[in-house]
């Protein structure tokens, strides 16, 4: 019989990868019926978020193990909704258009924001939700979750926008094609030897708590947390390593959505 360590791990990584391909199976649905079917289907989404609110809420003083999962995975759905918005276009920024290659400095870190800013004030305001919700809470293992998909998603963007060896945009939908232009390559940038060792650092800050954890659910919960911190370290070393990780999703997607001529509804 697995122990609860391993299946925690388990959940960990099956959870990402399913979570992962089901946001972009539905974009790519939502894609091919157009600019409305994006925005229906950020609203029948919606549940997602009332319920992965309302399970982190409810789970913050349950130190029970199906507290522990209900803490992590109603977490996963908040996130989830917030993605499935902004892949479908619905929660994005208030700028649309390429980034010329001539612009530099702070004007193209401005035109970077200007593209996603509606989305990273949605996270940051989740951020404060979660983090005010679980003052003194008995159960943080949703709190770290949160925490470490915020900031290693911070740390994701700002890499790509400093520059890394592989940037894949093959599962952006064509009406978020514009952000590619604010990605650069390079073989490296200052940042992201900092990100990788404070991941690094986490994880070890993980793997210790999960070795002197003493009950079945801080194991769990622990377990939970270095399967997650480890997957953010994977995903920022697969920036610069030459990886095939899209084919971990290409074979469940639908067929992308026909190009259509200019004038036409998207």
């Amino acid at each position: 019989m697995l122990s609860p360590v391993v299946i925690a791990l388990l959940a960990a990584v099956l959870l990402w990868w399913f979570s992962t391909g089901a946001i972009l199976v539905a974009v790519r649905l939502a894609e091919r019926g157009g600019k409305r079917a994006g925005i229906r289907a950020t609203l029948l989404g919606l549940p997602l978020l009332l319920v992965g609110g309302w399970a982190f809420l409810h789970t913050l003083s349950d130190t029970s193990l199906m507290g522990v999962y209900g803490g992590f995975l109603g977490i996963l759905a908040l996130w989830g909704w917030v993605e499935l918005s902004f892949l479908t276009g619905t929660l994005t920024g208030p700028h649309d258009e390429p980034c010329p290659p001539d612009r530099s400095g702070f004007e193209r870190f401005l035109r970077a924001w200007s593209a996603i800013a509606y989305h990273e004030i949605v996270l940051t305001v989740l951020f404060a939700f979660v983090v005010l919700s679980s003052l003194g809470a008995e159960n943080m293992v949703g709190t770290w979750t949160y925490l470490i998909l915020y900031f290693a998603r911070i740390s994701a963007k700002l890499n790509l926008f400093l520059g890394v060896a592989r940037v894949n945009t093959e599962f952006l939908p064509r009406h978020l094609s514009h952000l590619g232009s604010h990605f650069r390559i390079k073989r490296m940038n200052w940042f992201f030897p900092v990100s990788v060792t404070l991941l690094t650092l986490a994880l070890g800050c993980w793997i210790e708590r999960l070795m002197v954890a003493d009950t079945v659910a801080d194991q769990a919960g622990f377990a939970l947390l270095t399967g997650l911190t480890a997957l953010a370290l994977l995903e920022h070393w697969l920036l610069i390593l030459p990886l095939p990780d899209a084919k971990l999703w290409r074979w469940m997607l639908p067929a992308p959505a026909p190009k259509t001529t200019e004038g036409e509804e998207r």
